[in-house]
């Protein structure tokens, strides 16, 4: 039997960055990966996608060219080259991460983890025992009523892996993740519809941001049907059919190469013998139950990411690492605002966000005051040929960043000054007053600030 000071059961961002801070705190650790190191995100989920979104942009931007008075000729997709390039990203990214647990001193064991309780946790018939463990296994993906993986019907993970650029794609999901592959796809050429059971497209987002989003997606080309529900799938060897219905409207055939379903996922809990070690889960969602410091229901049991409440972001997960090995080591840790972490959505336009939107303040009962400008209201935007939108909600008595949302060239990139902002205590008049290099594009946001605390110069 090995022992150790923590075992980390999974090795995504969530996992492998608290392995290395756990290494950090003096904590002899072993980490368990059932699949690859880097876990789903680096090589199926969120990298392979920003690799193939990457793609997509500068094959955008060339073929804006002959507005900024460049002409080319020739451009094509060579979507054998697309893969291997995410291939490349992948790998170089895994190796960095083997080389980060490596250089630390962390141990690294290949298998599927199960609790046995007492602090052991049993890997492929051996048992390894550690003081601390901390649960960092990730999700996995979950069908819609009706609708079965199989044949020509993927997920996510699928859609970003696919050999051959698809003649047609069907999206069923318009979150961060559908519209994502839905963007990347239209760009690369594919005929590309894109299905949402809500009323709008990203309908996490502030509305305002929806709309602008919903309007370029129409101009990539995506068929955009939203109020919209999917039924009757059927997979062939060559397409997949299926109907779709809005409302209580007539049902329509439909037809696609692919039908990707991107419409969330489950935490991946089921080899982990929560039950033997006595870990309480929520009955409805099936996620692990923690406390502000990631705690479970048993002594010296940790849970974080996707496994636990809260979104489900990679950036999340790493904090939620780092909390729970300080905490495993005595140090003072304090719960996340769940609320303020940064949303970053790559599709084109990027959507960047935080905090609540315009409708969730008013309904908390606040004093809101917005602030909104459009990207053409400072001369960078004019200057890089960018458009979007830049919106502030506020509270009005005390100043207060209630949220931050921006639609538009580099918007997952500008949040993170509001985030900063929030989180230093400052609000949209301290960003009103910062001073912004020009001509950029974060002065929109400065403007956006000016404009919540009603002195907007540039609008």
């Amino acid at each position: 039997m090995a022992q150790f000071d923590t075992i980390v059961i999974g090795s995504g961002p969530g996992g492998y960055v608290t392995a290395v801070r756990s290494a950090q705190l003096g904590l002899k650790t072993l980490v368990v990966e059932k699949d690859t190191v880097g876990g789903r995100c680096l090589n199926y989920a969120c990298i392979p996608a920003k690799a193939v979104l990457r793609s997509a942009d500068v094959l955008h931007e060339i073929r804006r060219a002959d507005e900024f008075g460049l002409q080319v000729q020739g451009v094509s997709v060579d979507f054998a080259a697309v893969q291997q390039r995410r291939k490349d990203v992948i790998s170089q990214l895994t190796g960095g991460v083997a080389g980060l647990l490596k250089k630390n001193g962390v141990d690294y064991l290949s298998g599927e983890a199960s609790l046995a309780g007492g602090g052991d946790v049993t890997v492929g018939g051996e048992t390894h025992t550690a003081k601390h463990i901390i649960l960092a296994a990730g999700s996995v993906r979950r069908a819609i009523p009706g609708v079965e993986y199989g044949g020509r019907v993927i997920g996510t993970e699928e859609a970003w892996a696919l050999d051959e650029l698809p003649g047609s794609i069907a999206v069923v999901g318009a979150g961060a993740s559908g519209t994502e592959i839905a963007s990347a796809y239209a760009r690369l050429g594919a005929n590309v519809q894109l299905f949402e059971f809500l009323d709008r497209v990203l309908p996490s987002e502030d509305v305002d941001i929806s709309r602008v989003a919903n309007r370029e997606f129409k101009k990539q080309g995506i068929d955009v049907h939203v109020s919209t529900k999917v039924a009757d799938v059927q997979t062939t060897d060559d397409e997949v059919t299926f109907t779709f219905q809005k409302g209580d409207g007539d049902k329509v055939d439909g037809r696609a190469d692919w039908l990707v379903i991107a419409t969330g996922r489950a935490p991946d809990v089921e080899a982990l013998g929560l039950d033997v070690a006595g870990v309480k889960t929520d009955e409805k969602t099936g996620l692990i139950q923690v406390d502000g410091r990631l705690r479970t229901s048993v002594k010296g049991i940790w849970a974080i990411g996707d496994l636990v409440p809260g979104p489900a972001l990679a950036h999340k997960s790493s904090d939620e690492g780092v909390i729970a090995v300080e905490d495993a080591k005595g140090l003072d840790t304090h719960p996340i605002s769940y609320v303020d972490i940064p949303r970053a959505t790559f599709c084109q336009p990027n959507v960047g966000s935080f905090g609540l939107t315009e409708a969730q303040a008013k309904e908390q009962g606040h004093d809101v005051v917005v602030g909104k400008v459009p990207y053409g209201a400072v001369g960078g935007a004019t200057v890089y040929g960018e458009s979007g939108t830049i919106k502030i909600v506020g509270e009005k008595k005390y100043g207060e960043l209630l949220g931050g949302h921006i639609v538009g060239a580099k918007a997952t990139e500008m949040i993170q000054e509001l985030v900063n902002a929030k989180a230093l205590e400052g609000g949209y008049a301290e960003v009103a007053r910062t001073i912004h290099g020009h001509p950029t594009l974060s002065e929109g946001v400065m403007e956006a600030a000016r404009a919540a605390d009603g002195w907007l110069i540039h609008g």
